[in-house]
């Protein structure tokens, strides 16, 4: 195998301008790593934040390949792997923010390298981009609920549910928690589509601001950032967590996704089941060449779920 691949990367901080595709290095897998071809990856809002700089204090040294969210194939494993083999099929977060600074190497390249604490096989129901649309936002979605210590029978108000981390909350609070009411919030066109995901109320956000709300809930999950804002929904003792505003507002908490490959294990049997599906945008997948295209529309805020690339093929 070469030691150069093709991705998408950056030398600097800036707009999708910045972006640039071209050759890369291609890693040999260390000791309990593994090499993954890609077959199709995923675009998170901090893939968009980190290459604007809001998080350059604990970044890596350019160039930097954006992307955390990956479905492929193994084609090498470095020593001490036990679960994987050359040819299974594979679904990551290969980013761990949480443990310093992010890799230079993400997931918008023909391969990536990655752990194999941060690896599960691919649901066998999905295709390879219904599974890397899934891992970020699932964890964190999985990681909120239980951060809130959220029971089963309590309420939940979930702040962006068309979102990629919101379609999956909603879904989650349904299926795994056990949630006694849902509610959550969408713009006009979106309603009937959060509707669908399980939401008892869908609140159209362009009609109705959070103050003329009277219900109180358990949770308040807010997934975009108006934690200043949504919180008046939450009873008294309630959780508030915000995602997207750093820092939160007083009343909300802030976390880190922690991406773990048995925590997706966790949810496999309600993936498999259907229970818990995969909401990709309607505009995806795009291809290896769009991939400037798809960073506008995800940067636009009007993505309906998880934008996807796919393939990750050549020509270019």
């Amino acid at each position: 195998m070469s030691n150069i691949q093709k991705a998408w990367f950056y030398n600097q901080y800036g707009s999708v301008d910045v972006l640039q595709f071209g050759d890369f290095p291609l890693p040999k897998p260390g000791p309990g790593q593994i090499l993954v071809k890609v077959r199709a990856a995923a675009l998170n809002p901090v893939d968009f934040k980190i290459r604007k700089g809001l998080f350059k204090s604990n970044d890596s040294h350019f160039p930097a390949v954006p992307g955390s969210d990956a479905a492929g194939v193994v084609v090498e494993v470095g020593d001490g792997v036990s679960k994987f083999k050359n040819g299974d099929e594979v679904y990551t977060d290969v980013q761990d923010f949480t443990a310093g600074t992010p890799k230079r190497l993400g997931t918008l390249a023909q391969y990536t390298l990655v752990e194999e604490h941060l690896v599960a096989a691919k649901p066998t129901n999905l295709s390879f981009e219904e599974a890397a649309s899934l891992p970020l936002a699932l964890l964190t979605a999985q990681q909120g609920f239980d951060i809130a210590k959220f029971e089963k029978g309590q309420s939940v108000f979930i702040v962006g549910g068309a979102g990629g981390v919101g379609s999956l909350a909603i879904q989650l609070a349904k299926h795994v928690y056990g949630a006694s009411r849902i509610v959550s919030t969408a713009s006009t066109g979106k309603l009937d589509f959060v509707k669908s995901l399980g939401a008892d109320l869908v609140i159209d956000y362009t009609k109705e601001s959070y103050d003329q709300i009277s219900e109180k809930f358990d949770f308040v999950f807010d997934t975009i950032g108006e934690s200043a804002k949504s919180h008046v929904v939450a009873k008294e003792e309630a959780k508030v967590i915000d995602i997207a505003t750093f820092p939160a507002h007083p009343r909300a908490e802030n976390f880190l996704v922690q991406p773990r490959a048995h925590n997706l294990e966790k949810l496999q049997p309600y993936i498999e089941s259907g229970k818990v599906k995969a909401v990709i945008d309607p505009k995806s997948p795009y291809s290896f060449s769009d991939v400037i295209e798809a960073f506008k529309h995800q940067e636009s805020g009007r993505a309906r779920g998880k934008i996807v690339i796919s393939p990750i093929e050549l020509p270019i």
